[in-house]
């Protein structure tokens, strides 16, 4: 009984330290989202997303890179500008920036496993969105797309912050702080899981797991295996970067760990939000096509950084990525001034959330800031209107106690 309660804390530990090393970055990460969100508006974003020509791809992977959100808002914004306009394409390769191509998750992975990764992962991410310029097209073509449009909600335009009041830096504090609130559960399970499998799972159990020591068919089998543990683990966003650290130490390809992080986007719940989005048929080409173009850009990425001599050196024997000591290193002064300046973020959000509250809502599920004229979704009763960030998280709403009380049977 004390080996389980001592591997439990020593799991514990490792994934403390695992977030404790990354506070600073989580938090810088999140201020710059928020800003962007506040600042730049959708509107804008849908003028320029109405075909997928190369350059428009250039367009939907940079507005999606400065628009960086957990992989639910990502699908739901998706889903939104491809309603109101915007090519099916381009709203997708805006979808897999928004959620790859983020400086929050590139800092994330330098930090936790090497800076080989962060910049494999904005290798990676542009080369997917270039995959799926050209692949989606060809396997979802507009005579489906055209029939989707017409049966989704439009809404209404979103509104820009003004970068030079008091006001429109509280709804970028607000941004930041909904985008934290809503990615709580995630990034707590990331760290747990990979605090445990960093910790109490061996070694060779892992590499028994991935095929190891065969070449290019190891490469292959890793790339392809990655995503599926993605699809099975249920967490997305940055949540699972302490887990591929786990996994990179347990001896996944750099290619398979790549895949791996790319494939936020193909996690079950997220896939039953694709086909309630867009049906099942869509959905399946799109899970197809996803798997595909992770796995591949996986495994193009390994060979790119292997002919430029970048790949770093695989982990060997019972290697753990946790951190057991604390001390006044330049990571502990990082994350005390993260700390404070967090600290003061909140207390913006706090004491301006009445001045901002007219043109916001907070999501009752996910805790996300929702604009009234944007919303993902929106619940009306004879009580009130309540607003959503997507359609997962009114549904949720509406099949739990608080919600099945406020709508009329």
């Amino acid at each position: 009984m004390s080996d389980v309660i001592e591997g439990i804390g020593r799991a514990l530990a490792d994934g403390w330290w695992m977030f404790w090393q990354t506070l600073w970055a989580l938090v810088l990460g999140f201020t710059l989202s928020g800003a962007v969100q506040a600042f730049v508006s959708r509107a804008r974003m849908q003028e320029a997303l109405g075909d997928h020509r190369p350059r428009t791809l250039v367009r939907a992977g940079f507005f999606g890179a400065v628009s960086s959100s957990c992989s639910y808002a990502a699908t739901a914004l998706a889903k939104t500008l491809f309603a109101r306009g915007a090519d099916f394409t381009a709203a997708q390769a805006f979808m897999f920036a928004s959620t790859n191509l983020v400086v929050e998750l590139g800092i994330v992975l330098w930090l936790l496993i090497g800076w080989q990764f962060a910049a494999a992962e904005f290798v990676g991410g542009a080369l997917m969105v270039v995959l799926i310029g050209l692949v989606l097209p060809r396997v979802v073509p507009s005579v489906l797309t055209d029939a989707l449009r017409s049966r989704l909600d439009a809404g209404a335009p979103q509104q820009e912050s003004d970068v030079r009041t008091r006001r429109g830096w509280a709804d970028a504090a607000g941004y930041t702080i909904s985008d934290l609130t809503m990615l709580r559960r995630e990034l707590v399970i990331g760290f747990v899981v990979a605090g445990f499998a960093d910790a109490l799972v061996p070694t060779s159990w892992w590499r028994s797991l991935f095929a190891t020591g065969h070449g290019a068919w190891s490469s292959l089998e890793n790339v392809l295996l990655g995503p599926f543990l993605a699809v099975i683990s249920f967490v997305c966003s940055i949540g699972n970067v302490p887990l591929a650290a786990a996994l990179w130490s347990g001896g996944i390809s750099f290619g398979g760990v790549i895949a791996f992080v790319f494939a936020d986007l193909i996690t079950l719940p997220l896939l039953f939000i694709y086909a309630k989005y867009y049906g099942t048929q869509v959905t399946l080409r799109l899970l197809a096509v996803f798997w595909a173009t992770m796995s591949f850009a996986g495994l193009v990425t390994e060979g790119l950084f292997h002919l430029a001599r970048l790949t770093p050196t695989s982990p060997t024997g019972d290697h753990t990525v946790g951190i057991d000591d604390f001390g006044w290193n330049a990571t502990t002064v990082l994350d005390v001034v993260a700390l404070v300046g967090f600290a003061a973020l909140y207390l913006l959000y706090r004491r301006s959330r009445g001045e901002a509250g007219g043109d916001y809502a907070k999501d009752p599920v996910c805790g996300m800031q929702v604009e009234k004229r944007h919303p993902g979704a929106v619940l009306v009763t004879e009580e009130a209107t309540t607003y959503f960030c997507s359609d997962h998280c009114k549904h949720k709403f509406v099949t739990s106690d608080s919600g099945s009380a406020r709508v009329p049977g």
